[in-house]
């Protein structure tokens, strides 16, 4: 997610710095965004010349402090509220002069982000949508604290991206994974019950309902592990049994299997990102 946050900007014409945690993921996030700018320019959506402009915006580190004099920040690490508390105290003490600090979280109250800088007024939500360069939706989460203008200067920087906004509260899952996560637990409990196999499910959903994907492919898209923590989220405050993380789903993520970003989830997955049974 990162990495297409990072892509986006760039290709609107911004300079942008992605810090990440070493060296090795750093080098992984430039070759991400290398292979998806070439990709664009293969599918005829990039022009040659656009791509080597948006690969000159980007730099890489490992340093949070390479980011000081930056107009905002979008934090968009793993699906951990102590790592993103963390990563918010710092941000706040590297960028006292941002116009804002968001969080592209898919479950985590921005308030509990906002409670770790001296700012709050300037924190919120902008949660993008994966993969972020093809979909254009971007949730805008207003804590208690957010001001009416960084809402508006968010949402112009949003625009700036040609992308459109829609309007979230701060509850644990917002708008979409509020509606979908309970959703994608109901067809993994359906599948682990042997009511249906994974195939007939996700199949049943593409062709009965025009889903672009069923769900157990879309949780594996989106990561097993991210949907076992957003559902978490959601059951810690609201305490819906239909949030509460199957059995299945918590021992494949306990196996490492957590979909197409490790290979193996529902479905296998080739090199080339072919899906396979399994």
């Amino acid at each position: 997610m990162g990495s297409g946050i990072a892509e986006v900007c760039a290709r609107a014409g911004m300079d942008v710095t992605v810090v990440e945690l070493d060296s090795e993921r750093e080098e992984a996030a430039r070759q991400r965004v290398d292979r998806s700018l070439e990709r664009a320019v293969g599918a005829g959506k990039l022009d040659p010349a656009d791509r080597a402009g948006a690969a000159e915006r980007l730099a890489y580190t490992t340093t949070i402090e390479d980011l000081a004099g930056a107009d905002l920040a979008i934090e968009a690490i793993i699906e951990s509220e102590p790592a993103k508390r963390e990563v918010f105290h710092q941000l706040d003490r590297v960028l006292p002069e941002a116009h804002f600090l968001a969080s592209n979280t898919s479950s985590v109250p921005i308030m509990k982000l906002a409670a770790e800088t001296s700012r709050p007024e300037r924190i919120l939500g902008l949660h993008f949508f994966n993969p972020v360069p093809v979909l254009r939706l971007v949730e805008v989460v207003r804590s208690i604290m957010t001001s009416d203008a960084v809402i508006t200067e968010a949402k112009a920087f949003i625009d700036e991206l040609d992308k459109e906004a829609i309007d979230s509260q701060d509850r644990a899952g917002f708008v979409v994974n509020a509606l979908l996560v309970p959703y994608l637990l109901s067809a993994i409990r359906m599948y682990e019950s042997g009511f249906a196999s994974k195939e007939d499910i996700d199949r049943g959903m593409v062709l009965g309902c025009a889903h672009p994907m069923g769900p157990l492919a879309l949780s594996d898209l989106i990561g097993l592990d991210t949907l076992q923590s957003v559902a978490e989220s959601m059951h810690d405050e609201f305490r819906d049994p239909s949030n509460v993380s199957p059995p299945l789903l918590n021992r494949m993520v306990e196996a490492g299997l957590m979909g197409r970003k490790t290979g193996r989830g529902f479905y296998n997955y080739e090199e080339d990102g072919g899906k396979s049974g399994g």
